[in-house]
């Protein structure tokens, strides 16, 4: 993973999340703003027609020209509640593949500035990646030079 990240609700570290940056200065995470909820929520409902779900993890990706993301699954959740990804500025190759291995079969697919990507149900746990940024395609009135992701996720955890 080359990209940067701000976590939002919740910090995601390697195996776990925590309230604090553990792996970093141990600040407090930034609370998880309403409105980013209601985004999630309502790309659930409007993609899939599911029930609404209590989103409060927001991760915030940031690629530059080189950044790149392995392909992974995301499995640290204990709710398997869609996972709601928003992209902004440059346009990626986003990788999504299988629930069994990093390894084909997987598609490749361009998501664009203002792309939004739903996957639920047996696809939550599949494996996907950013292989490809395509530097220079972000629209030239939102003045980003990179790409943004932010990808909502329901913790499950509870309220603590």
């Amino acid at each position: 993973m080359t990209s940067r990240q701000v976590c939002l609700g919740w910090h995601w570290y390697p195996y776990g999340y925590a309230r604090t940056v553990v792996d970093g200065d141990g600040a407090p995470v930034k609370p998880f703003p309403e409105w980013l909820g209601e985004l999630g929520r309502r790309a659930v409902r409007d993609t899939l027609g599911e029930p609404e779900a209590a989103y409060d993890i927001a991760l915030i990706n940031f690629y530059d020209a080189d950044a790149r993301m392995g392909m992974h699954r995301d499995s640290d959740e204990k709710s398997g509640a869609p996972v709601v990804s928003l992209s902004l500025g440059d346009t990626c190759v986003f990788r999504f593949g299988n629930t069994e291995s990093r390894a084909r079969p997987y598609t490749d697919v361009e998501l664009r500035s203002g792309d939004l990507f739903v996957f639920g149900g047996t696809s939550w746990s599949a494996y996907h990646g950013v292989p490809r940024v395509h530097a220079g395609t972000a629209p030239p009135a939102l003045g980003l030079a990179g790409r943004l992701n932010l990808t909502l996720r329901v913790s499950g955890f509870g309220g603590g």
